[in-house]
């Protein structure tokens, strides 16, 4: 009996491992590295689930969080045996395995040059979101209120654009020169409860203040949208593009799509998904979660039957506000709409 309890201990972790390594059918057993890939990227070549593999990469498990140990130009390499991807195995730490002629082994020390991190590659596409970290997406209600204010421009104009001199009131020096201008768009409502969940802030350009005064002047350096009397001026956000770590959410989050960037009612692969959930929900940046559409309701001899809700997506969390969150859709079948479900997978 100790033999065999000692045996499933000992098992637990391979079958609890192997539970989570998928291999894909048609998975190769070597991949080079091109710029332009991500950790996602070249994990979902070799397995069902890419977005575990911090489980599946076999090489500086403590260091997983941090990506940059693959660059273009490594070797990916697929132990079928294990269920793990290595990079360039060369032996011993890099060193070339020689064999003298007697059947000893030598091994003969070979140069390794490190590249910058910077040219390492990304574990998720984040020139996808940088955009979506430097801009406040989501204010309060009455946030922009008490905001600097867009008075008026030069020669009575209405419309404004790259280029143009405008005139701000409330500017206070002591928060740099360098701004970006708002307006307070669509409510967010949760789709279940009705309550508001937070308003847009949709973002218009970026402002450069010439002169500090009770009255500022400030140059309008970057447009994105018509700028206009009224549109408010906010200090842009500190916060950058990091290495993200993509895992399951320990609670049972589920959350409904209730915008998608750009004012469209669909979605696809690379765009960003506003969802119903926020921190104080349990949802945190790096989790993943599944997307649904709602099972049709369909009648048949008679009787109504509802079909079940369908799997046909993943969505990486990326930000993160109090009742709301951003994430990339990272794999889809089938167009992301708007009151589909984001859930634990």
């Amino acid at each position: 009996m100790r033999k065999i309890i000692s045996l499933i201990c000992f098992l637990l972790p391979v079958l609890a491992c192997a539970d989570q390594l998928q291999i894909r059918s048609d998975a190769p057993n070597r991949y080079v590295v091109v710029k332009g890939d991500t950790l996602w990227d070249i994990s979902e070549k070799f397995y069902e689930d890419p977005w575990k593999w911090p489980n599946i990469w076999g090489l500086n498990k403590d260091t997983i969080k941090d990506p940059h140990w693959i660059y273009p130009g490594d070797v990916v390499f697929l132990d079928r045996s294990s269920g793990t991807l290595r990079i360039n195995e060369m032996g011993m730490s890099g060193a070339q395995v020689l064999r003298d002629g007697s059947g000893g082994v030598r091994f003969s020390p070979r140069v390794r040059e490190d590249m910058s991190t910077h040219d390492a590659i990304q574990s998720i596409p984040v020139a996808a979101i940088a955009p979506f970290l430097s801009r406040p997406l989501v204010i309060e209600k009455n946030a922009l209120k008490d905001a600097p204010a867009l008075i008026g421009a030069r020669e009575g104009r209405v419309v404004l654009g790259e280029g143009d001199i405008c005139f701000v009131s409330g500017l206070t020096s002591d928060q740099g020169d360098k701004w970006q201008i708002y307006r307070s768009g669509k409510k967010f409502i949760d789709p279940d409860s009705g309550e508001l969940l937070g308003i847009e802030a949709v973002y218009l350009g970026n402002a450069e203040v010439t002169h500090f005064g009770e009255i500022s002047t400030v140059s309008i350096t970057h447009s994105l949208q018509e700028i206009h009397k009224g549109d408010r001026l906010v200090v842009p956000s500190t916060e950058t593009a990091t290495t993200y770590l993509p895992r399951a959410p320990e609670n049972n989050i589920s959350a409904r799509v209730i915008s998608v960037y750009g004012g469209v009612s669909q979605a696809g692969q690379n765009t960003a998904i506003t969802l119903s959930k926020g921190a104080r929900d349990g949802v945190e940046v790096g989790h993943v979660l599944a997307l649904y559409h709602k099972g049709e309701e369909v009648k048949s001899e008679g009787e109504n039957y509802t079909l079940p809700d369908e799997r046909y997506g993943l969505a990486f969390v990326f930000r993160v506000f109090d009742k709301v969150s951003y994430a990339l859709v990272m794999q889809t079948k089938l167009p992301v709409q708007l009151l589909d479900r984001a859930q634990k997978p």
